[in-house]
């Protein structure tokens, strides 16, 4: 029998896409409360490009060398002393944030949400962080209501069609703001586009929205806030604008610190920041819930993650040059056992 092989990508330092190598690393060995999966598929994150460029407050003190890779879904292919509920071949899905972009790693079995057969892995690798974070920021952050009018920024984003695909389930009135060349793709995401270069967003809707979700923070948010009615709510999440402007991240913590000082804004304007690591930490048990109603959405063919391409782990850095130019209308998943380019294409 040939003993399983292990191979990961490594940010050497921190910086560009080019500090990313994909080196033979040991078999890790399941320890006790833990599993070894075979990884089967791995989503690559615009977080990625923030942990790479030393930009995520989540992984701030970490220091390179390390492994890159945010979520995992994989096939237990060994069990640690203490482990019950799962078995050998079981598939699993874990948001692990770092250690995923790899042929093997471990996992704590208690935080694992099982994969039902059948599932596209690509697809399901998708919900882990993207779906994840617009289910919640829809239904755990926003509590979002039929008939409300939803402003999504970087709609054709991964998150961002996300939260449209989902928020039109949810009955919700959706604009999506994007570049112009993806207003087709929005328009089928059941929504309206705003094509951010060319019109206003602040202006669009007399009277302003119900609930705002931002991942840009462009000018600090402060925008968002002028696009709310009053009474409304900013459901900030992310900073991409401050990143692409090689803003500080003490800058981009100090926009999000601002938004707590405007909790209650004048008319009765609400900001809030959300984070997916924050709300695991505070309630693990909504993290295992809502994932395994995503993947029950994905069985029942309800939802259709796009997947723009399945790439193998020596195609990792130029997937991070794509993150980072933009442009996407899906999502780049790390498929270990690809060992070249073919058959990998678009889904």
């Amino acid at each position: 029998m040939i003993e399983p092989h292990n191979r990961v990508v490594q940010l050497r330092r921190f910086g560009g896409p080019e500090e990313l190598e994909v080196v033979d690393a040991p078999l890790p060995a399941a320890g006790p409360g833990e599993v070894r999966v075979r990884v089967l598929a791995s989503g690559l994150e615009y977080t990625d490009t923030l942990i790479r460029r030393h930009v995520y407050p989540q992984t701030a003190a970490r220091r390179p060398p390390f492994v890159m890779g945010y979520d995992v879904v994989g096939e237990i292919d060994q069990l640690g002393d203490g482990v019950s509920g799962f078995q050998l071949g079981d598939r699993v899905a874990d948001m692990t944030v770092l250690g995923s972009n790899a042929t093997y790693r471990t996992l704590q079995a208690n935080h694992l949400t099982p994969v039902p057969e059948g599932l596209d892995v690509a697809q399901a690798a998708t919900l882990i962080l993207s779906w994840m974070t617009a289910y919640q920021l829809l239904h755990r952050a926003g509590q979002v209501q039929p008939g409300q009018r939803i402003l999504v920024h970087g709609a054709a984003g991964a998150v961002g069609q996300a939260l449209l695909v989902l928020g039109g389930m949810a009955r919700l009135q959706l604009w999506g703001a994007a570049h112009g060349r993806h207003a087709t793709l929005i328009r089928e995401l059941g929504a309206t586009p705003i094509d951010y270069q060319r019109e206003d967003f602040t202006r669009v809707l007399p009277g302003g929205f119900d609930v705002v979700f931002d991942g840009i923070a462009e000018d600090g948010y402060r925008r968002s806030i002028a696009a709310l009615k009053p009474g409304g709510l900013l459901c900030a999440y992310g900073y991409s604008a401050g990143v692409q402007g090689q803003r500080r991240m003490l800058t981009m913590l100090m926009w999000i610190a601002r938004l707590y000082l405007w909790r209650w804004l004048p008319g009765g304007r609400r900001a809030l920041f959300y984070s997916i690591n924050a709300m695991r930490l505070q309630h693990p048990e909504w993290f295992v819930e809502d994932l395994k109603r995503l993947l029950a959405l994905l069985s029942s063919g309800a939802i259709q993650p796009r997947v723009a391409e399945r790439i193998s782990l020596d195609e990792v850095a130029e997937a991070h040059r794509r993150l980072e130019a933009g442009g996407l209308e899906g999502k780049l998943v790390l498929c270990p056992d690809l060992s070249s380019r073919h058959d990998h294409r678009a889904a």
